[in-house]
């Protein structure tokens, strides 16, 4: 029982690096998507950055509550998302012909 009631804090850090890491590289999904019909890539791409880095790390401060262990948790999650999602996402066989140019 012990063991269980020292992991229970960092459950939620652990999710909320996930949810964290989703919006933020969906967003970045959705950025680059855009880039191509957009008549200001720079502001598109900067402004981007500035929204999801600063909802990134207002969530990692709130989870930190003082102390570095929970953001470290929250950290992993994120982590573990960004690991998950280059994987699935790797372009395929048919993407090579675009370094080909």
């Amino acid at each position: 029982m012990k063991f269980a009631s020292e992991i229970f804090p960092f459950v939620t850090p652990f999710f909320a690096g996930i949810f964290v890491s989703l919006f933020y590289h969906i967003g970045l999904w959705w950025t680059v998507k855009s880039l191509p019909s957009t008549h200001s890539p720079a502001l598109l791409s900067i402004g981007s950055f500035y929204i999801r880095m600063g909802i990134t790390l207002f969530v990692f401060y709130l989870v930190m509550n003082n102390r570095w262990e929970r953001v470290a948790v929250c950290l992993f999650g994120f982590l573990v998302v960004k690991y998950i999602m280059t994987r699935m996402l790797r372009p395929g066989e048919n993407a090579s012909h675009i370094n080909k140019r």
